[in-house]
């Protein structure tokens, strides 16, 4: 799975990318509704090469950035600047046990990786490195394929979701802080419905 975003990340510019988004505004929108965001230490799995990253840096967060792909980290690393202090990277696939090296956090910001994961083991493994590093009252943001979503992404199917999937992902620990609908526009045009939600977690 590496190679082939690989492929991806080193053939194709930012901006043409299909999940490519000048404006992050609606995660910050969810941000807002946590406490003490800009001040937190967070994870952000399959970053890819997102602008949200300048975004979060410039608020003061330190950051832990993940993708599978060792040629999009590069890339993210390259327009970090002086902020490189501030960001550690951490190249492996979201879905296999984390090691022991990666520091507990106070936020999870998943925009569109959860849904590449198709396999039920690989969504379990997932949620169970999400549960081993979130602070109890930190947060866990979700922006991923609604159900009436695209059903496949980047060549790949996906796994569309819904406010009560999720939920019961995350267990009777959590609580919901806030959810709304989505729809992103792509580059090239075409409407792309996302679930944003954003939980807290209360045990």
């Amino acid at each position: 799975m590496n190679e082939h975003w690989d492929k991806i990340f080193s053939g194709t510019e930012d901006q043409l990318l299909g999940w490519y988004e000048k404006d992050p505004s609606q995660i910050i929108e969810l941000l807002d509704f946590s406490l003490d965001w800009k001040d937190s230490i967070a994870f952000l799995p399959g970053i890819g090469t997102s602008n949200i990253v300048e975004k979060l840096l410039s608020q003061g967060m330190r950051l832990i950035l993940n993708d599978i792909s060792q040629k999009a980290l590069e890339k993210i690393e390259k327009k970090l600047g002086d902020s490189k202090n501030k960001v550690n990277l951490y190249h492996g696939d979201i879905a296999s046990a984390f090691p022991d090296t990666i520091p507990m956090i106070d936020l999870w910001i998943d925009r569109a990786v959860l849904h590449f994961l198709t396999q039920e083991k690989d969504i379990a493994g997932y949620f169970h490195n999400l549960l081993s590093i979130l602070n109890k009252g930190g947060f866990a943001l979700f922006a991923e394929f609604s159900m009436t979503g695209a059903s496949s992404c980047a060549g790949l199917s996906v796994h569309r979701y819904s406010e009560e999937e999720l939920s019961e992902r995350l267990g009777m620990g959590f609580q919901l802080a806030n959810q709304f609908d989505y729809t992103y526009i792509s580059p090239y045009g075409d409407p792309r419905p996302y679930i944003c939600v954003l939980y807290q977690r209360i045990s």
